[in-house]
């Protein structure tokens, strides 16, 4: 049977009130333009676990001073991202390394974090709750104190998972957060009435000029895909795009061999990528201890991308015009760092003139659903362009 899905869409006859999750709208079937969700065998969707993981996501006391919740860094009201940070902001105003990536659409992600250093939502929701720059604890015994004394939640879980307060567990927890994110399911933009619902005038000439560079000359689509029927516009896979990994070219050998050297657990390199900017900057190589990893990053997907600046893992690039002129000079920053050619990931420049990153730009800005439209060009984001 198919799981019933709450999603950010505004469909005929449905009132504009998407960001307040409790009047957002249960479904049968995804939005225009992106597949089924999919839903792993042991986490079944129910509308009472998906309220808990709402309640779970937005609870502040999960970290050691009391005012950081998964949602500070997720905010609906900026796209689920916390807006125009370059990277974001933990306990007591410490900063990480790495931009907040919205959660819009991470239910299909088959890789979690930009490096993607872990292999589902029920695993990514463990690690923010221990990281010494996120939420701060050091385990997650303070959460499961919260959980099996707080009579709302005792309610819950017993509700849900028919567990005694006792024999509430971390997995029971992340399993409620996961399935609250998979809830968070945003298409029917104005490319997909175009591309996929046959609407000729769902998007403007420079938008649709836009879409041909993306598929042609620009070659986006070779990382950023669309499929016959459904568009993630991600291939999923890690890719160097030379960006913060261009300052660090004559120190790379050195630091890739140290990386690798010392064996590290998954919690180690949570801690060390997100407060050693030398080790975050190695992407997938801190992950898999690959050297083909290194400065490589997840293709995120673009979906509402207008409206979720600034860009890269690092938030390095303020604008969409900034990271359509990086691609356009062939992996090469704003600042004109050249990229190596043994990291680039073969990117080559793509001549693009002008008018025609302003018709990609244009572009991007047609990948906006409904229910994000009023944020783009926003003063928060700076601008899409």
């Amino acid at each position: 049977m198919r799981a019933k899905l709450l999603v950010l869409i505004l469909g005929a006859g449905m009132i504009a009130c998407p960001l307040a999750l409790d009047a957002v709208l249960a479904q049968d079937s995804p939005p225009l333009g992106l597949p089924e969700v999919p839903v792993p065998p042991d986490n079944p969707m129910t509308q009472e676990k998906i309220d808990l993981g709402d309640k779970l996501f937005h609870d502040d006391r999960f970290s050691t001073t009391g005012d950081v919740s998964c949602s500070t860094c997720h905010l609906e009201d900026k796209a689920f991202t916390d807006g125009p940070l370059q990277v974001s902001e933990g306990i007591e105003g410490l900063t990480g390394t790495r931009n907040a990536p919205t959660i819009i659409n991470s239910a299909y992600m088959t890789s979690l974090f930009h490096d993607g250093r872990s292999p589902s939502l029920e695993d990514q929701a463990l690690h923010p709750f221990v990281n010494p720059v996120e939420m701060g604890l050091d385990n997650h015994d303070p959460i499961l104190d919260i959980v099996r004394t707080d009579p709302e939640y005792v309610e819950a879980f017993e509700e849900v998972f028919n567990v005694n307060p006792d024999e509430v567990t971390m997995d029971h927890i992340t399993k409620a957060i996961a399935a609250f994110e998979r809830t968070i399911i945003s298409g029917n933009s104005p490319f997909d009435r175009y591309f996929y619902g046959g609407e000729t005038d769902a998007m403007t000439e420079a938008q649709i000029r836009g879409l041909d560079l993306f598929q042609n000359k620009g070659r986006c689509v070779s990382c950023h895909l669309i499929e016959e029927t459904t568009a993630t516009f991600t291939d999923g896979r890690f890719h160097n795009v030379g960006v913060g990994i261009n300052d660090l070219i004559p120190e790379v050998p050195d630091i890739a061999k140290e990386f690798v050297a010392a064996a590290r657990t998954s919690e180690q390199v949570d801690e060390e990528v997100l407060s050693d900017p030398r080790s975050s900057e190695m992407g997938r190589l801190a992950v898999t201890g690959d050297f083909d990893g290194i400065g490589a990053f997840k293709t995120p997907t673009i979906r509402n991308v207008a409206v979720t600046a600034p860009y890269m893992h690092d938030g390095s690039l303020p604008t969409l015009r900034d990271v359509m002129v990086h691609y356009n000079n062939g992996g090469v920053t704003v600042e004109g760092n050249p990229v190596n050619d043994f990291l680039s990931d073969g990117i080559r420049p793509l001549n693009l003139t002008d008018e025609e990153i302003d018709d990609l730009v244009a572009f991007m800005e047609a990948l906006t659903s409904p229910e994000f439209e009023h944020l783009v060009g926003s003063e928060v984001y700076g601008g899409a362009q």
